[in-house]
């Protein structure tokens, strides 16, 4: 399974048999521009459109293609923000141990993702 933005986008293109210049009108973009972001090169991430698009055209996981570019979708966003306004106190709590041990996260993740996965 590939771990990066680009490695997934060129692994699937390359089984469904796409090349880059086949691809890349498919998906409204240049060629160049897609290489760029199967080698993780690009100076800042896709649209979240653009994304979507991908994943749509190579049959992949929209949501989880975002969040490998480095984004967050529109939803998790504004489930975010809520969350944040209904529990300011918790929140803060949160975030601060977040910042102060970047490990917490990672631990946590790992923790929720032995008992839920997602595929």
């Amino acid at each position: 399974m590939a771990h990066s933005f680009g490695s997934q986008i060129r692994e699937r293109r390359k089984e469904r048999g796409y090349t880059l210049r086949q691809l890349a009108p498919l998906l409204g973009i240049n060629f160049a521009y897609l290489s760029k972001l199967e080698n993780d090169r690009a100076d800042h991430p896709p649209s979240e459109e653009l994304i979507r698009q991908i994943a749509k055209t190579l049959e992949l996981d929209q949501d989880k293609l975002i969040y490998l570019a480095g984004r967050i979708t529109q939803s998790d966003a504004k489930m975010i923000e809520d969350l944040v306004k209904n529990n300011p106190e918790e929140a803060c709590i949160l975030f601060r141990k977040m910042k102060e041990n970047p490990n917490f996260a990672n631990s946590f993740i790992r923790k929720i993702g032995k008992s839920n996965s997602i595929d």
